[in-house]
């Protein structure tokens, strides 16, 4: 009896507990507790209500030194349990609890971009922008015209940056409050590029979900986990970055020229600024999934730099199999 009694008058003279006057005052009590609109709609017939009673209802504006509140530990952990409960409802079922700003923030880039790309990005030489891109796929075969060095290393550090952002959103990158997955994405990149992943960068909801240690030997992951993917990645991006930096000023002139006339170019230069621009966050999200921010971090700086750093980081990372925490075991039933 004494553990639910979370109410005593200290202006007043003593209420003996078995007293009619006491009882009543902890049955109103405790029904304004459990509906406040009963309380509320029975205001006339309430203790708690008439004007001549001394005692006032509980609330966050009456005067000090009236009432004093002594709950119990039972029912201050009875109303944390259920305090807990109801924020655990809220974030569940109507996702209060995320912060849509960045999304917002992405949209707008996202959209922003697009419009830029279709309607302000320079467009002078659409006839050599086609050539271009025949050369680069291939399909035109050695006409006795040389090709900008440091277009090419570019061109081919494009077809890595899907490969190196598959290995960071797989899996660690896939989102768990949602049913969209990664993978069309991914695959859209190939060909579109940063202005395919924005979208799937909006949408991203963390954490991810666990890892079945079936799933890791199966493809793709098996191949994107590999550490000989990862190294050819690396070597493939050094080699590159070392052909376009054997260039001499000249040519870097004449890509710069390219930048500013030819939409392919331009188009391209900026998805591999952003791509660039956004590794780092990736990197640091698979390095906290894997567990090993305390030992990596001096990798993040180095991600700055455009696909050596993300890609060496692939090469060094902890393996998910290694990880009892992030893959779970499946059981057989």
């Amino acid at each position: 009896m004494s553990a639910s009694i979370n109410l005593i008058c200290c202006s007043f003279s003593y209420v003996p507990q078995n007293s009619s006057k006491f009882k009543t005052l902890i049955r109103a009590r405790n029904l304004s507790q459990q509906s406040p609109v009963l309380s509320k709609r029975t205001s006339n017939s309430s203790v708690f209500l008439k004007p001549n009673n001394r005692i006032a209802l509980v609330s966050p504006f009456q005067q000090k030194g009236v009432l004093k509140i002594c709950q119990s530990s039972l029912n201050t952990q009875n109303s944390e349990e259920e305090a807990g409960q109801d924020k655990g409802l809220s974030v569940d079922n109507g996702k209060e609890g995320r912060d849509w700003t960045t999304s917002i923030l992405l949209f707008v880039l996202w959209g922003a971009l697009m419009y830029y790309v279709f309607n302000l990005s320079p467009n002078q030489t659409p006839s050599r922008d086609m050539y271009f891109l025949k050369k680069l796929l291939n399909l035109k075969g050695d006409d006795g015209f040389r090709m900008n060095e440091v277009l090419v290393s570019q061109w081919y550090i494009m077809g890595l940056w899907p490969l190196v952002y598959s290995m960071l959103l797989l899996p660690t990158g896939r989102s768990s409050k949602n049913n969209i997955p990664a993978w069309p994405f991914l695959v859209l990149s190939f060909f579109g590029g940063v202005y395919a992943l924005l979208p799937y960068f909006v949408l991203w909801s963390p954490p991810p979900p666990p890892v079945d240690e079936n799933e890791l030997e199966k493809w793709p992951l098996n191949f994107l986990e590999s550490k000989l993917t990862a190294g050819m990645a690396l070597a493939a991006g050094i080699g590159l970055i070392i052909y376009a930096g054997l260039a001499n000023a000249d040519i870097w002139r004449e890509f710069f020229q390219y930048f500013r006339e030819s939409k392919f170019i331009h188009i391209m230069s900026l998805d591999f600024t952003l791509l660039s621009a956004f590794a780092p966050f990736w990197v640091y999200n698979d390095m906290t999934a894997r567990k090993w921010y305390d030992k990596g971090f001096w990798l993040l700086p180095l991600s700055l730099v455009p696909i050596l750093g993300p890609a060496l980081y692939l090469v060094l990372r902890p393996s998910l199999s290694d990880l009892p925490v992030t893959v779970s075991k499946t059981t057989s039933e």
